[in-house]
């Protein structure tokens, strides 16, 4: 009888909903909100004794509407369902918009009604933001408990409006999404305008005068900043001073964090995008999302032309050798070419609580390179300078391909902030860089020296990362929380490098005995855990991780292998945040990281490559260890204007820092300086940077941001008195201008002063990385 009264129930108040992804009605006719019938709430029904799921409970949804007859407001049955063995319901197709009633009912227990709605960002929709107005349209009611006597469940409403840029309690987070102009370029062109971060004409990326780790949804990469659409970024996360959840590397850097869009709203939804840049190149994409039952399938794909010019101009004064040597260089490069990205992957929610996903991304590009180096030389003499001249003309075509996947579990506990996720990531890169350069020399009358030099390179490669993690979370309270996680990073490099020189005598290119083909093996284990808590206005974070690695290199031309192995080191991290008011907070933080030496660093042999600047590693090597200290102060006065204040302080013992000598090469058979690596004792470096966003009568935006440091670097230990110390500050502006509804105009500009060698070694991939 119990099973035949609910089924019966359920024919009576439950109705079919068709959900589609609807596009604003045509001809101005604004925003409907009963066409996003997109809506998902979902959960379990358990005994409040036992904690046993309910099977059968009837779910009925009401919302007052207005009666097509009376033309007054109604409480109207929206839909309904029935629980399954375990207590779990789904209700679908619900249109986003107002609150709901829920009423619980089931045979032996007393009904129980809970009002409910769904996060929907309303100045979000009003911008047209679609993609961000419906990110919290997808809603887990938890676990429902019912017992004898009946009770009224708490309202469930969150709003909130965040900034453009916000202070968390271990990192500072940039929203993509809410700049409209970040739409068809790339990540770099992103972190152009991001805060405390810097990126050359080169793509290289520096957070405070150090190359940071670039993650991707908090994992390794071998994509480089160039490879990744900004269209498929939801946000940018830049920690300046990680927490024991990330690795201990790159003490002197940081973490930026790119966070993928993701998608898994119920129907069919997804939009198109086109561009033209300043040069003429287009760029066009889109991205679709299905999700049908307990199936989500996304996508995305991207196009891009790409075109840059640069000038770079570079001053070399020689301190040593008879007679003494100026060498003045300017460089003009042109770049050309394209690159395409491509997404896909699926969710399949196994129940409410359990989802597996699946997605793999593959990215393809090609670039040429035409570049004229115009140099230099005067020559230092008595009697006085005599100046020689050369053109080195190249023209170099390069490649690249990733592959990577990613295969996902998580597994939600029913408090809100509880889960168990646990992946394996998979990333590959291949790329190939092949080069013809021309050399001519000139005197002093620019009268040609003998005939062209004639040269070629031939460079390939393959950078293959394999991540496995686990991370648990688990909110004891609303104002304790426990984290912990293990992880293996595995990665393998692999370069060829052949140069060849045209000889006259045989009259064709001749290899050039080199020694920079190598692969090497890096792998990383790892362990942390984290304690929230807040006491009063005080809310702190105190975590500990553990970390060892093994490091094997190797030189293939010779068969010459080195291994390091660095023994399990401890790493505490300790963040304090004290709100002020509700929208100002000071937050404190210490952390200990460590620089391990890179293959590079440690590669015991000559590069002969370019011949004004020979390098050569340094295979005994210790790694470094940073101490750092950062105070900052944030201030939001409302959506549109904020302001962020952070004062830092850095002591790195057994620093890594680059060293010239000057020795004599039995390759060279001359004296020459030789650029290495070497422990210098100890380095400090402290700052003061400011960031604030304002919005000016709701038409100009000012995003501005300005760091002062100050570097030192004590190298007694290498030579007597040996320091290196500069004062440096470093700016960058933002200016927006909404001319129309639809039309907006941007101007950038960013200045980097005169600054010391950036410290450590970085931790890799904040650059283009071709090698």
């Amino acid at each position: 009888m119990k099973y035949f009264l609910s089924f019966f129930l359920l024919l009576f108040i439950s109705h079919n909903l068709f959900a589609q992804f609807p596009s604003p009605s045509k001809g101005g006719g604004g925003f409907n909100p009963n066409q996003f019938n997109v809506g998902h709430f979902y959960g379990r029904i358990l005994e409040e004794k036992t904690g046993k799921g309910i099977e059968f409970a009837t779910i009925q949804l009401f919302q007052n509407r207005i009666d097509s007859v009376s033309k007054n407001m109604k409480r109207t049955l929206v839909t309904g369902a029935l629980t399954a063995a375990n207590g779990d319901f789904s209700m679908e197709n619900l249109a986003v918009i107002g609150e709901y009633e829920m009423v619980i009912t089931a045979i032996g227990f007393d009904s129980a009604m809970r009002k409910i709605s769904f996060d929907i960002n309303m100045s979000a929709i009003q911008q047209g933001n679609w993609q961000k107005a419906l990110g919290g349209v997808d809603k887990d009611l938890g676990n429902i408990k019912l017992k004898t006597f009946a009770t009224e469940l708490g309202e469930v409403v969150v709003t909130a409006e965040d900034p453009i840029y916000k202070l968390e309690l271990d990192k500072k987070v940039y929203s993509v999404d809410k700049d409209p102009s970040n739409a068809g370029g790339t990540a770099e062109d992103v972190l152009k305008k991001v805060p405390s971060v810097n990126v050359d004409l080169d793509g290289n990326v520096t957070l405070r005068n150090a190359s940071p780790t670039i993650f991707v949804d908090g994992r390794p990469t071998t994509l480089t900043i160039d490879q990744i659409p900004s269209d498929a970024i939801y946000k940018i996360e830049v920690i300046t001073n990680p927490s024991a959840k990330y690795d201990a590397s790159g003490g002197q850097s940081g973490i930026i964090n790119i966070v993928m869009k993701k998608n898994r709203r119920f129907g069919y939804n997804g939009n198109l995008r086109a561009g033209i840049d300043k040069r003429g190149k287009l760029n066009f994409g889109g991205d679709i999302n299905v999700r049908q039952g307990k199936v989500n399938v996304f996508g995305m794909a991207n196009f891009a032309q790409r075109k840059s010019i640069s000038y770079n101009s570079t001053d070399r004064y020689n301190l040593y050798g008879e007679p003494l040597t100026n060498i003045f260089q300017v460089d003009t490069l042109t770049t050309n070419g394209h690159f395409g990205f491509g997404s896909l992957g699926f969710d399949y929610l196994l129940n409410n609580r359990n989802t597996f996903t699946l997605s793999g991304t593959y990215v393809n590009g090609k670039f040429n390179s035409l570049d004229d180096i115009y140099l230099t030389t005067d020559t230092l003499l008595d009697a006085g300078t005599v100046s020689s001249y050369a053109i080195r003309a190249s023209n170099n075509d390069r490649s690249f391909n990733n592959l990577g996947s990613a295969l996902q579990f998580k597994h939600l506990f029913p408090k809100d902030g509880h889960d168990l996720t646990a992946d394996i990531n998979f990333n590959q890169s291949t790329f190939s860089n092949n080069g013809v350069y021309t050399t001519q020399y000139y005197d002093e009358n620019y009268f040609p020296l003998g005939n062209e030099e004639l040269q070629k390179q031939n460079g390939s490669g393959t950078n293959r990362f394999i991540t496995l993690q686990s991370d648990y979370k688990n909110p004891i309270s609303d104002k304790m929380k426990i984290e912990g996680g293990v992880r293996a990073a595995l990665r393998h490099f692999e370069s060829v490098n052949n140069v060849y020189v045209f000889e006259d005598t045989v009259n064709d290119y001749v290899e050039v005995p080199d020694l920079n083909n190598y692969t090497y093996n890096d792998q990383v284990y790892a362990a942390y855990s984290t304690f929230t808590n807040e006491i009063k206005k005080f809310k702190y974070q105190i975590g500990l991780r553990a970390e060892s690695s093994f490091y094997q290199g190797k030189l293939t031309d010779i068969d010459s292998t080195f291994n390091v192995n660095y023994p399990i080191s401890l790493f505490p991290t300790v963040f304090v945040t004290y709100p002020l008011t509700d929208k100002s907070d000071l937050e404190l933080n210490y952390t200990r990281k460590i620089d391990r030496p890179s293959f590079f660093q440690l590669n015991p042999f000559t590069d002969y490559s370019d011949s004004l600047n020979l390098s050569r590693g340094n295979p005994n090597l210790k790694p470094q260890f940073t101490n750092t200290i950062e105070f900052s102060y944030a201030k939001n006065f409302n959506r549109n204007n904020n302001f962020l204040a952070s004062a830092y302080y850095k002591n790195t013992n057994d620093l890594i820092t680059r060293y010239q000598e000057l020795v004599y090469d039995t390759v060279l058979e001359s004296d020459v300086i030789i650029n290495t690596y070497v422990n210098a004792n100890s380095s400090y470096l402290y700052g003061l940077e400011f960031t604030s966003t304002n919005t000016i009568k709701k038409k100009l935006t000012l995003s501005t941001n300005v760091n002062f440091y100050y570097s030192y670097i004590n190298g007694s230990n290498i030579e007597a008195g040996l320091t290196n110390s500069q004062f440096s500050w470093f700016g960058k502006m933002n200016i927006t201008y909404k001319l129309l509804k639809n039309l907006t105009v941007q101007l950038s500009a960013d200045y980097q002063s005169k600054t010391s060698l950036p410290q450590g070694s970085g931790g890799g991939g904040g650059g283009r990385g071709y090698g």
